[in-house]
This record gives C-alpha cells, sequence and structure tokens, in this order.
C-alpha cells in the first residue's frame, strides 16, 4: 500500500503526489498492467493507477506528449515509451523482453481504458502466450460514460468504434448494424458527425440518439433526440469540436425482423427494379445479389416482366 513519504534520499523511492503530498510507490510484481487513465478531466484518475505507474519500470503508451501530462499533474517520472499501431511490431517485441526480464509495464492508452478502439491486444496476447501476468486496472471509459449518461436502455449494447469514412460504406454499415437488438455506442469525429448523423437518420430513421461530446471537460455537451432532429441541428452548425460519442437506441422489435419481400414490393411500385434492389439492400442490411434474386421472383409472379 502506499504511505507517506520519508525525507528525500540520494536513492529516493519512486512516488508520486497526491494534494500537495508525496507518496511512496513500491514497485509491482513483474507483469503487464493495463491502467485505465482519464477521458478528459485529469483528476479522474485511480489511486491504484497512480501507484502502477509510479512503481513501474516503464509505461507504455499511444503518445508520449499526452501521457506525459499526465504523469507530470502527479510527479510521475517513470520512463515512457511510445507504443501505437504505427510501431507495435517493432515495439512489442522490446516490450516482451522487458517483462521477460522481470519488469513491470504499464499500458496506457491515449484516454480511457487501454484495448478499446487501440492496437493493445496483441501486446496482451503476446504477453499471456509469453507466460507473463497481465493485470487489468479498471477506471475511466469513454463507452460507459457515454451509455451512463445519454438516458437510454444500458441492459444490453454493441460498441462499433468508428464507422467507414466513406458515405456508402458507412450506410451499408448502419444497415448491417439495423436490427442488432442492442443500444449502438459509436466514435465520430467532428468533422465527420453531421454527415455520419445524416446517414445515422436516413438508415434508422427517428431512433432516439444522444451526442455526447467532451465528456467529463469544461465544455461537456449531451444532446438528446431523434436522429431526424439531432441530424438536422448538426447540419445546421451546431457545434462539433472535441471528442464525441454517439449513442443510438435499440431497434423497436418490428424493425428487428425486416420483411423483405414487403419493402421490395412497395419499392418496385415506384422505381426501377435496379433501384428497388439498391433501396431494399440498404434498408434491411440483405446481401444485395439475395435482394436481386427475391426481387426477380416477386417481378415474375405479378408478370410485369420488368427487367433489371
Amino acid at each position: 500500500m502506499a504511505k507517506a513519504a520519508k525525507p528525500a534520499t540520494a536513492t529516493s523511492a519512486r512516488r508520486y503526489w497526491l494534494h500537495g503530498t508525496a507518496v511512496e510507490a513500491a514497485k509491482p510484481p513483474p507483469g503487464l498492467y493495463l491502467v485505465a487513465t482519464p477521458i478528459g478531466n485529469l483528476g479522474d484518475i485511480g489511486l491504484r493507477a497512480l501507484e502502477v505507474m509510479a512503481g513501474a519500470d516503464r509505461i507504455a503508451c499511444e503518445d508520449t506528449r499526452i501521457t506525459r501530462k499526465l504523469t507530470a499533474r502527479y510527479g510521475i517520472d517513470t520512463p515512457l515509451t511510445p507504443y501505437h499501431e504505427h510501431n507495435a511490431a517493432e515495439a512489442r517485441p522490446k516490450l516482451l523482453a522487458r517483462l521477460a526480464a522481470g519488469e513491470a509495464v504499464a499500458l496506457v492508452s491515449d484516454a480511457g481504458t487501454p484495448l478499446i478502439s487501440d492496437p493493445g491486444y496483441k501486446l496482451v496476447r503476446a504477453a499471456q502466450d509469453a507466460g507473463h501476468p497481465v493485470i487489468a486496472l479498471p477506471g475511466a471509459s469513454a463507452v460507459l460514460a457515454a451509455l451512463s449518461v445519454a438516458g437510454l436502455p444500458t441492459d444490453r449494447f454493441f460498441f462499433e468504434g468508428f464507422l467507414p469514412p466513406k458515405q456508402a460504406a458507412r450506410q451499408k454499415r448502419i444497415a448491417q448494424l439495423k436490427t442488432i437488438p442492442a443500444t449502438l455506442v459509436l466514435f465520430e469525429s467532428g468533422q465527420r458527425l453531421a454527415a455520419t448523423l445524416a446517414d445515422l437518420a436516413e438508415v434508422l430513421s427517428h431512433r432516439a440518439a444522444a451526442v455526447c461530446r467532451e465528456l467529463t471537460k469544461l465544455h461537456e455537451q449531451v444532446r438528446r433526440g431523434d436522429l431526424v432532429s439531432l441530424a438536422r441541428e448538426f447540419a445546421q452548425g451546431a457545434e462539433t469540436r472535441g471528442e464525441i460519442v454517439i449513442v443510438v437506441a435499440p431497434p423497436a422489435s418490428g424493425e428487428q425482423s425486416i420483411d423483405v419481400d414487403t419493402l421490395l414490393r412497395g419499392a418496385l411500385a415506384r422505381v426501377s427494379l435496379k433501384d428497388a434492389v439498391g433501396e431494399v439492400a440498404l434498408a434491411s442490411g440483405r446481401p444485395r445479389r439475395e435482394v436481386y434474386q427475391r426481387a426477380l421472383e416477386l417481378s415474375k409472379e405479378s408478370g410485369d416482366g420488368a427487367a433489371p
């Protein structure tokens, strides 16, 4: 357990500072420690996280500049090592070698819980395969923070992360998510937020949703409404700066079992077979080829002999 620091000596102990008091931190047993860090407010760090980061031999982090803001706030001088998607293949063997030498390595992401939308799982898997202990230190998570304030069902949720940046791929993925019987949690950048909300509204219609921006930070904001109204607000210039999480309500019971035949008959009465197939494939999330074959069958049954 941490305790108040003794007077400094030439070989001072590892330590961190809390409320102006230096606190000694013992070196943790060898292993890989997955340390959750604040998603915004630096005061959200856990006491166990401080002790492990201060006592560890090394902290592996996505961006040393970001993590250094946290370690500087609490007077932690443990060496920092970059570990991110661009250098992981080169950095991972070096971290494994440190673990093999009996070191304690803390893994942190830029914000929140490691391995949630970052490359850390490969390091965890490699450490486990090599027989090294892997210990989780739970804490802040943008996913859970957004779920807790969205005002939507939380008994079952599906974390999607970032949707594809291109509109066609994004709409296709949203269509695939449409019938999942769970609240959806998405990450998005400010630059793409309006476009993503427009696509969500087009495919999911008036589902209830919340846009959570800058959670735990000075300008925290949660906008609630249905997707259509939210898409309109952000298309008209609502603030989009900062970190953003979108939470979307689960489908109504009727949405979970889409009647493709009904959708096709309605579409075929309005547009060409080709356009009807595209429209229904998008709405249902079914493969285009499957919808096309069924559209041909329905066209023959109706006797209109529609051509592709």
